[in-house]
């Protein structure tokens, strides 16, 4: 359904990195932020984003082009991206949940709760070279559409945090039965063997 999603936007050819537990506390009325992907580091599908891959997709597009999504999907925005830029480390974010959408309520209840931190990047390859020896593709230049809050992150390392102060007891409380489900998940996919999230 991903796949549809994404076909129906316009990103027939969109590909998806996730990355783990880069999400920090900054600020209040839903702030996020955190590392959407590092620079050097091989995910899950061996593959490894080169520092300034992103460069000519944010000066064309810039923050306000690139859109904050659930789970890479279209109809489910959650917010908007406030900055985006390429530090030593990675792709560092800052954004805003909109806390007037309900999904975005149980995201940052979530996040609070400590049972939701992975992020996402959606984008199309522009440019990559293979690096045989080491079985790597090397992803040069890419074009970034979407960075989204998502379960389970492809790269360890990209992970968000709540960045302001709880939604209220009724939106924790709303979003509960998810966090339990997600722990759950969770637990029984570090006893299997990984697998890749991509979409094509």
């Amino acid at each position: 359904m991903r796949n549809e999603a994404m076909r129906a936007a316009g990103f027939p050819h969109g590909e998806v990195k996730f990355l783990p537990r880069e999400v920090r506390r900054i600020g209040e009325g839903g702030l996020i932020e955190g590392y959407a992907s590092l620079f050097g580091v091989p995910d899950l599908g061996r593959d490894v984003v080169e520092a300034g891959a992103f460069r000519a997709s944010l000066q064309r597009r810039g923050a306000e082009g690139v859109r904050m999504l659930w789970q890479h999907d279209p109809t489910e925005p959650v917010g908007r991206w406030l900055s985006i830029a390429e530090d030593a480390r990675g792709l560092k974010v800052r954004g805003r949940l909109n806390l007037g959408v309900r999904r975005a309520r149980e995201i940052a209840a979530l996040i609070g709760d400590g049972a939701l931190d992975g992020l996402s990047i959606g984008f199309r390859v522009v440019d990559f070279r293979k690096d045989r020896a080491g079985g790597l593709r090397r992803l040069v230049a890419l074009d970034l559409w979407e960075i989204s809050i998502v379960t389970f992150p492809m790269l360890p390392g990209a992970r968000v945090a709540a960045a302001g102060p709880p939604p209220g007891a009724a939106a924790a409380k709303e979003a509960r039965p998810l966090a339990e489900a997600i722990r759950r998940a969770a637990s029984r996919l570090s006893r299997s063997t990984p697998v890749t999230p991509r979409t094509a």
